[in-house]
C-alpha cells in the first residue's frame, strides 16, 4: 500500500491525533476508519435508490421527491443541530 501526505492545517491535525489517541489507535488507522465509513456521492445515491426500491416492493410506498426533499431538510437540520451541540460541548470544556 503506497501512502499519500494530506496537507491539513495543524490544529486539525492534533484534533485528529487527539481523538485517535483517545480510541487507542494511530491516526493513520483513525484516516482509514474515516474514509471507510465515509460515503461517497454515488454510494449515497444507490443506497437512495435500494431504499426507495425496498419501500416500494414491501410496503407499496412510492416515495415522491417531495418526501425526498422534506427528508434531506430535516436530515440537514439534525445535523446542524448535531454540530452546535458538539460546538457547545468543546467550549465549555
Amino acid at each position: 500500500m503506497s501512502d499519500v501526505m494530506i496537507r491539513v492545517p495543524a490544529e486539525v491535525r492534533d484534533q485528529l491525533a487527539a481523538v485517535a489517541e483517545a480510541r487507542g489507535t494511530s491516526l493513520r488507522a483513525l484516516m482509514q476508519d474515516i474514509a471507510a465509513q465515509t460515503l461517497t456521492p454515488e454510494q449515497i445515491r444507490e443506497r437512495a435508490d435500494r431504499t426507495r426500491a425496498l419501500l416500494a416492493e414491501r410496503f407499496g410506498h412510492e416515495v415522491s421527491e417531495e418526501e425526498s426533499a422534506e427528508m434531506r431538510r430535516k436530515m440537514r437540520e439534525a445535523t446542524a443541530a448535531h454540530r452546535v451541540a458538539l460546538a457547545q460541548v468543546e467550549s465549555s470544556r
